[in-house]
């Protein structure tokens, strides 16, 4: 893989930039003097992240887990010259709904934005990323829920965000010949509105729900997304790879848990020569 550095001047498209993660993705590398392509469901925002990262940058509404959207807006943008050297697929959406109870819209919702979406954010934009000349990358926000095992009332996002992972894997695979190297991140519970994502659910979805304030507390209480800097800075600068930042006490261990029970469930069998 090759080491990813960014350069002044190049184009960052991050999705989900409309805050939390992907804000701070956005001003992070528009600080290393990237220009950047905030786009998130919420056109609004996505300016507002646009405005925060300098002038060159720009914000943009699309709602990722809409194919014809997406590749009408990236077609719209790169006709505009916007030709990225780093792509972030970083929209994501969670619910405390499980696999067994959720409604019908509710697990179409989040597989249209947390799988369908990162397949369709690479497909509008991989074409120009991969004909662009010099180093070139990919992120991939995953999640900490990617990585451990499936608990708790999160179920269904969790299910989702493991999806999130393996289609990075794949990228990672597939964009290798070319030397494009993929980051997939998988952070911890950070202070994001990641618990209110509902309020920006499509109508074909549900519609858009606003949580009470109170269901944030637990989320306000971890750090922000500044934790992620030094491992994503780090990994970007090996050639990608797994980038996975604990920040509960406890997200370790259950990793530790979930290594040792997939080794206890494995079983040789002795496949006989022909």
């Amino acid at each position: 893989m090759t080491a990813y550095s960014p350069s002044k001047g190049d184009w960052a498209v991050i999705t989900g930039a409309g805050r939390g993660i992907g804000r701070f993705l956005a001003q992070h590398f528009a600080a290393k003097g990237m220009r950047i392509c905030a786009i998130d469901i919420d056109a609004f925002e996505a300016e507002q992240t646009a405005r925060l990262c300098g002038d060159g940058s720009r914000g943009r509404g699309c709602d990722v887990s809409d194919r014809d959207e997406t590749f009408a807006v990236a077609e719209k943008l790169i006709a505009q010259g916007v030709e990225p050297s780093l792509l972030w697929i970083n929209a994501g959406v969670g619910t405390a709904d499980t696999v067994s109870k959720a409604k019908p819209e509710t697990i179409d919702w989040l597989m249209g934005v947390n799988v369908y979406g990162p397949i369709n954010t690479a497909q509008a934009w991989l074409p120009v990323l991969r004909a662009k000349t010099g180093a070139k990358h990919v992120g991939v926000t995953a999640s900490s829920a990617s990585v451990t095992p499936v608990s708790g009332p999160y179920t269904l996002y969790s299910t989702t965000k493991q999806m999130t992972a393996s289609i990075g894997e794949a990228l990672g695979a597939e964009l290798a010949e070319d030397g494009i190297g993929v980051t997939i991140l998988c952070p911890g519970m950070l202070n994001t509105q990641i618990w209110n994502a509902a309020q920006a659910r499509p109508d074909r979805y549900g519609g858009a729900r606003s949580a009470p304030e109170a269901a944030g507390d637990l989320w306000r209480a971890q750090p922000g997304p500044e934790v992620l800097a030094q491992g994503i800075d780090t990994v970007l600068g090996r050639g990608g790879g797994w980038c996975i930042i604990p920040t509960e006490k406890d997200t370790e261990s259950r990793m530790e848990a979930r290594h040792r029970a997939q080794h206890h469930g494995y079983f040789h069998y002795a496949i006989a020569d022909d």
